[in-house]
Protein backbone atom coordinates (compact mmCIF):
# COMPACT_ATOMS: atom_id res chain seq x y z
CA UNK A 1 0.00 0.00 0.00
CA UNK A 2 1.24 3.58 -0.91
CA UNK A 3 0.46 6.94 0.00
CA UNK A 4 -1.25 7.99 3.29
CA UNK A 5 -2.69 4.15 3.85
CA UNK A 6 1.13 2.51 3.73
CA UNK A 7 2.02 0.72 7.27
CA UNK A 8 -1.68 1.90 8.66
CA UNK A 9 -4.28 -0.23 10.84
CA UNK A 10 -6.62 2.18 10.18
CA UNK A 11 -9.54 0.64 7.85
CA UNK A 12 -10.04 -2.19 10.53
CA UNK A 13 -10.80 0.40 12.83
CA UNK A 14 -13.96 0.83 10.07
CA UNK A 15 -17.05 -0.55 10.95
CA UNK A 16 -18.13 -3.40 8.65
CA UNK A 17 -20.84 -1.23 6.65
CA UNK A 18 -18.35 1.59 6.47
CA UNK A 19 -18.35 1.32 2.10
CA UNK A 20 -22.19 -0.13 2.18
CA UNK A 21 -24.13 2.09 4.43
CA UNK A 22 -22.17 4.93 6.08
CA UNK A 23 -19.57 6.08 3.23
CA UNK A 24 -22.61 6.20 0.76
CA UNK A 25 -24.81 7.67 2.97
CA UNK A 26 -23.16 10.85 3.99
CA UNK A 27 -21.67 11.09 0.50
CA UNK A 28 -25.39 11.40 -0.57
CA UNK A 29 -26.51 13.72 2.07
CA UNK A 30 -23.81 16.35 1.62
CA UNK A 31 -24.49 16.07 -2.39
CA UNK A 32 -21.12 14.70 -3.47
CA UNK A 33 -19.92 18.86 -2.39
CA UNK A 34 -16.67 19.20 -0.02
CA UNK A 35 -18.26 20.23 3.13
CA UNK A 36 -14.54 22.15 3.87
CA UNK A 37 -15.09 25.87 4.99
CA UNK A 38 -11.95 27.78 3.36
CA UNK A 39 -11.74 31.39 4.64
CA UNK A 40 -15.06 30.83 5.75
CA UNK A 41 -17.32 29.59 2.61
CA UNK A 42 -17.75 26.29 1.51
CA UNK A 43 -15.88 24.50 -0.65
CA UNK A 44 -18.32 22.94 -2.72
CA UNK A 45 -16.04 20.93 -4.69
CA UNK A 46 -16.26 17.24 -5.76
CA UNK A 47 -16.12 14.85 -2.85
CA UNK A 48 -15.48 11.20 -3.06
CA UNK A 49 -14.08 10.94 0.70
CA UNK A 50 -15.61 10.93 4.15
CA UNK A 51 -13.92 12.62 6.87
CA UNK A 52 -14.98 12.20 10.71
CA UNK A 53 -15.62 15.66 12.58
CA UNK A 54 -14.07 15.05 16.12
CA UNK A 55 -13.19 11.14 17.24
CA UNK A 56 -12.28 9.08 14.41
CA UNK A 57 -14.28 7.03 16.58
CA UNK A 58 -17.35 8.12 16.38
CA UNK A 59 -18.95 6.58 13.25
CA UNK A 60 -22.56 8.93 13.42
CA UNK A 61 -23.40 10.28 10.59
CA UNK A 62 -23.60 13.66 12.28
CA UNK A 63 -19.60 13.40 12.79
CA UNK A 64 -18.67 12.78 9.31
CA UNK A 65 -18.49 14.81 6.59
CA UNK A 66 -18.26 14.79 2.76
CA UNK A 67 -14.63 16.38 1.70
CA UNK A 68 -12.81 16.86 -1.67
CA UNK A 69 -9.02 14.94 -1.82
CA UNK A 70 -7.50 18.04 -1.81
CA UNK A 71 -9.69 19.16 1.59
CA UNK A 72 -9.15 16.03 2.96
CA UNK A 73 -5.41 15.66 2.46
CA UNK A 74 -4.79 19.41 4.23
CA UNK A 75 -6.89 18.80 7.15
CA UNK A 76 -5.25 14.88 7.90
CA UNK A 77 -1.53 16.74 7.46
CA UNK A 78 -2.81 19.89 9.74
CA UNK A 79 -3.88 17.36 12.29
CA UNK A 80 -0.24 14.62 11.55
CA UNK A 81 1.48 17.91 12.15
CA UNK A 82 0.13 19.02 14.74
CA UNK A 83 0.20 15.38 16.68
CA UNK A 84 3.99 15.51 15.66
CA UNK A 85 4.87 18.86 17.62
CA UNK A 86 2.66 18.12 21.02
CA UNK A 87 4.82 14.82 21.14
CA UNK A 88 8.34 17.11 20.51
CA UNK A 89 7.02 19.42 23.12
CA UNK A 90 6.80 16.46 25.45
CA UNK A 91 10.65 15.64 25.05
CA UNK A 92 12.83 17.13 27.26
CA UNK A 93 15.39 19.52 26.39
CA UNK A 94 18.56 17.77 25.44
CA UNK A 95 21.42 18.92 27.31
CA UNK A 96 24.87 20.18 25.05
CA UNK A 97 27.21 17.68 25.07
CA UNK A 98 29.73 20.40 26.30
CA UNK A 99 28.17 20.83 29.21
CA UNK A 100 27.77 17.33 30.56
Amino acid sequence: MSGGWAGSNRRAELPPDWYTVIRPYVLARDEHRCRARIDGRVCGRPANQVDHIGDRHDHRPEMLQALCADCHGRKSSRQGNEARWAVRRQRPKERHPGLL
